[in-house]
């Protein structure tokens, strides 16, 4: 009877245990999915016409994970985290951006280089000051396929934080780190293709997917998330 009971006890320890991690568990999982929809920015703009779930999603997604809000102290989103925040195909984010033509421009940089022209700088200036309003301004920097991986990445990371050093020194604007995200993506996901050689773009002349891929593309997004 003894032995009997005991091996009960046992066999009870486990289950209560297992019963006590599922149920903290849950309370974590209902915890965590509640975040996004608490902690989600207000933006103050008006949503306008491409402003879909799936695009607000993404945003929200960028914006928390990529340090433009929140406790996230880290500025701006490599290859890695980008495709994983975006959670979705090269195509696909691009695509999201494609009704956007109109709020941004494409900055086009030399072969290999991050430096910026007086061409860039009037294409950033005007697409920064024509805020009308909008919330979140962001840069989303690439580079060609020429090259490592590791220099791509690099590469496209000095071609994001040249167009903010820019915009630090240029605007002034003590909101700044609150309205611009940023994103470098290197060679590694959602290169642009030629449909994006109809934007406006800081060089004029012949648009092949290569020129297109030295850029950094910037727009305002007016959206209300």
């Amino acid at each position: 009877m003894i032995r009997a009971a005991l091996l009960v006890v046992l066999l009870a320890i486990p289950a209560a245990l297992t019963g006590a991690w599922i149920k903290s568990a849950d309370a974590r999982l209902t915890e965590m999915s509640a975040v996004p929809s608490e902690i989600a920015p207000v933006a103050s703009a008006s949503d306008v016409s491409y402003c879909n779930p799936e695009l607000k999603r993404i945003l929200r997604r960028v914006l928390l994970s990529c340090g433009l809000v929140g406790s996230n102290a880290a500025r701006g989103c490599q290859p890695v985290q980008a495709k994983n925040v975006a959670t979705m195909s090269g195509h696909d984010f691009n695509a999201l951006f494609t009704p956007m033509k109109d709020r941004g421009g494409i900055v086009q940089f030399d072969k290999d280089k991050s430096d910026l022209d007086d061409s860039d700088l009037g294409l950033v200036d005007h697409v920064f000051a024509d805020q009308r309003g909008a919330s979140w301004f962001f840069v989303v920097a690439r580079a060609s396929p020429e090259g490592s991986a590791l220099h791509n990445r690099e590469l496209s990371k000095a071609r994001a934080e040249a167009v903010m050093g820019h915009l630090r020194t240029q605007f002034k604007d003590p909101d700044l780190d609150k309205e611009v995200g940023m994103l470098w993506l290197g060679a590694e996901f959602a290169q642009l293709e030629t449909e994006f050689c109809a934007w406006k773009r800081s060089s004029g002349g012949s648009c092949s997917t290569e020129q297109l891929n030295r850029s950094a593309f910037v727009a305002w997004i007016d959206c209300q998330l």
